[in-house]
């Protein structure tokens, strides 16, 4: 009887050290790991994001995303030797500060057009770093 308490117990903990394991393993925003890439596929999503129409009907789960992606691509780079000091990330740290500022303090707004072009302008500025590798 012992036996198979202990063994239920150990394939129970098992169970929950793969889950733990696997879940941690995939970024849900779709980063990869590479700098460079990574950063561009954020500019991408989060200019898609800003680009939408108030009245696009997949609004939600484009806003769903470009907070998810800010919000790991902060916590993957931030503190990374590699990426830390590089202007592309101060100027994608400094964009994606004003577009998450944005979306919690005013929500499922439009944002404002002074907002939107200098959002695009510091993606540009990132984009052109990351291709010069600076």
């Amino acid at each position: 009887m012992h036996l198979k308490s202990y063994l239920s117990r150990f394939l129970a903990l098992v169970l929950v050290v793969v889950v733990g394991l696997y879940g941690c393993s995939s970024s849900p925003g779709g980063l990869t790991g590479n700098y460079s890439q990574d950063t561009l596929n954020v500019i991408e999503t989060l200019t898609t994001a800003i680009d939408l129409s108030p009245d696009a009907p997949n609004k939600a789960e484009i806003q769903s995303l470009a907070r998810q992606q800010i919000n790991d691509y902060i916590a993957r780079y931030r503190r990374k030797d590699k990426s830390d000091g590089l202007r592309s990330f101060t100027t994608m740290q400094t964009a994606l500060n004003s577009l998450a500022g944005y979306y919690t303090a005013y929500g499922n707004r439009p944002l404002p057009e002074k907002l939107k072009s200098r959002l695009k302008q510091e993606f540009k500025q990132a984009q052109l770093a990351v291709e010069r590798g600076i």
